[in-house]
């Protein structure tokens, strides 16, 4: 322990105890910071989603004095972008909002004035004479029986187009009314109405690029929104950490391109195949790749076919020790060497970057393990009558090394493109590539150095040692916990100004680095203030969402409610009928 101690390595950590405190009080101010400001990503549970969706209905509504159903229309077209369709609105104005997202609205004083409900009409879809009673004219004007109506209804919520179901007339793009096709549906099948406001709920989420589903496996049922920007990294209250921008797991300093290369190198088989080509050669007549066991150069297929290792050519099987009869491959073939070579060496490169890529990933998975006995240690020096009472060093340390071993990590992807031929060949010379691949890799180094130190020092069994240690301890993991936070931050600094901002290409945009760790999502809170509670199921498979939900994060019964009120959201659209079973 004591060459840990002694501090005369040259790597990047602070060494006096008076800059240690103030690395800590920076870090105590920057959590207090951090915990002041409001939460820009918000958890939006089963429960809560129809009041979510409901605010940005409530805003359209009030400004343009709409009913909810027109509302909802126009959002869906818009995807649920207030401020573009605000936007919209202001630039182009009413009329063209309204033309654009297929919704037209006429004054319901001429419905059906020149009929009275005793009189006959003819439907122009079935050719038939009905009553009027029977019949339903849409906001575009046009007039049809309710059995054709809901025939059609009915094949479009079943083909997945239940979010804007256009009018039957021909080349009338005007939006059906929502509370004509439930009303018309639930007639005849009910099931199908359900499954029709399920549709329309969560347009909210899979139509709104500002909101997703948590990605996690079994899933939690969450979705998640954010205010600002959505190139971020979050974390649902289910603990599942991931990148908004693709939704998967979070991957930062890797751009997301970046990431969906490497998963898809790590888990096809084409790393397979370059071995292949490495270490086996096709036989000439079945093409089965053979590797050779001995030092022969003659090679038997198990289809009986001998050649020649060198060449690859078919041979027969007479041969001595210095040649193969009736063979000989004494010329060179450069274009075949050098694809030999070039494949050779594009393994070794992989399996360089891979092999630090895993056993990062393997170190962080022991280290999550290890946290319960590190704060079990905590927990014990604590009881002793030690000098030192506060061990807030110890989970912030913990919390530095998590973070800064996961950024660690996915560096190693992300060099892996950055100096490869596979995006950026055309973007830099092999010098400035040169150049940018040394500057990359020093701070890497360093940050790497300073990780496994201190995850060294966290778990020393400081339970068992004297007050004099203890305090020692605590001064390297100060100075470590500082050192690797300001070697993530100029990783970071590094790759978006140096690297990827020096480049052309702006798909390689990376979340930004955060000390204190991913944003963690609050619950989703009404407009007056309150935490949402939905007892029902609001059109979801309530079987299913308990099953995902129930596993991974279990809620206390009466978890949504306040000590006075219950603050219970009705759907509005939904039919009389299903009103009454809530």
């Amino acid at each position: 322990m004591d060459d840990y101690l002694s501090g005369e390595e040259e790597d990047y950590y602070y060494s006096s105890d008076q800059e240690s405190l103030d690395g800590l009080d920076n870090e105590e101010s920057n959590l207090q910071h951090v915990s002041s400001r409001a939460n820009t990503a918000k958890v939006i549970t089963k429960e809560s989603l129809l009041a979510a969706q409901r605010e940005d209905l409530r805003r359209v509504m009030e400004l343009l004095s709409l009913k909810e159903h027109h509302a909802r229309t126009l959002l869906i077209h818009y995807r649920w972008d207030v401020e573009k369709l605000f936007a919209v609105l202001v630039e182009k104005g009413r009329d063209s909002l309204f033309s654009g997202a297929g919704l037209t609205i006429l004054d319901h004083q001429r419905r059906d004035s020149s009929f009275s409900l005793s009189s006959m009409t003819s439907c122009d879809i079935c050719v038939e004479d009905v009553p009027v009673h029977q019949t339903t004219r849409m906001d575009c004007g046009h007039c049809f029986c309710n059995n054709c109506w809901a025939g059609h209804f009915t094949v479009k919520i079943n083909e997945g187009q239940s979010k804007r179901i256009r009018c039957m007339a021909y080349k009338c793009n005007a939006i059906c009314d929502e509370d004509v096709v439930r009303t018309l549906v639930s007639k005849s099948q009910p099931d199908l109405a359900e499954k029709f406001d399920r549709f329309l709920i969560e347009s909210y989420i899979e139509d709104n690029k500002m909101v997703k589903w948590c990605p996690s496996t079994p899933h939690c049922g969450n979705a998640i929104r954010v205010e600002d920007d959505e190139l971020c990294e979050v974390e649902c209250s289910c603990g599942f950490q991931f990148c908004f921008s693709c939704s998967y797991q979070a991957h930062s300093p890797c751009s997301c391109l970046m990431w969906e290369l490497w998963r898809k190198k790590c888990h096809d088989e084409s790393e397979t195949v370059n071995w292949i080509t490495v270490h086996t050669k096709p036989c000439p007549k079945c093409y089965k790749p053979v590797e050779k066991n001995g030092g022969c150069n003659l090679v038997t297929c198990i289809c009986g076919q001998s050649f020649c290792w060198l060449c690859g050519a078919a041979t027969g099987k007479d041969h001595t020790w210095s040649r193969i009869s009736g063979h000989s491959c004494g010329r060179y073939q450069e274009d075949k060497e050098k694809q030999m070579e070039r494949a050779k060496r594009d393994l070794y490169r992989y399996m360089h970057y891979h092999n630090r890529y895993k056993a990062h990933i393997d170190s962080s998975k022991l280290e999550d393990k290890l946290s319960d006995t590190i704060l079990e240690k905590v927990s014990i020096s604590e009881k002793r009558q030690l000098q030192l009472k506060d061990f807030s060093w110890v989970t912030n340390g913990l919390h530095r090394l998590f973070r800064s071993r996961r950024v660690l990590s996915y560096s190693y992807p992300f060099a892996f493109y950055m100096f490869g031929d596979e995006l950026f060949k055309d973007e830099m010379s092999s010098e400035e590539r040169e150049i940018k691949q040394n500057l990359f890799e020093d701070q890497q180094q360093q940050l790497e150095a300073n990780v496994e130190k201190l995850s060294k020092f966290l778990e020393e069994p400081f339970d068992q040692f004297p007050d004099d240690k203890v305090m020692q301890i605590r001064i390297q993991v100060i100075n470590l916990s500082v050192a690797v936070d300001t070697l993530c931050k100029k990783m970071f600094e590094c790759i978006e100004n140096d690297l990827l901002g020096s480049l052309q290409l702006g798909i390689h945009n990376i979340a930004p680095y955060k000390s204190n760790g991913i944003e963690r999502a609050s619950d989703f809170y009404s407009s007056n203030g309150d935490i949402c509670h939905q007892p029902s199921n609001c059109g979801w498979n309530s079987e299913e969402t308990t099953s995902c939900s129930s596993k991974k994060r279990p809620r206390l019964e009466g978890s949504y409610r306040n000590s006075q009120t219950t603050t219970t959201l009705l759907d509005l659209n939904l039919p009389a009928e299903v009103m009454e079973r809530k």
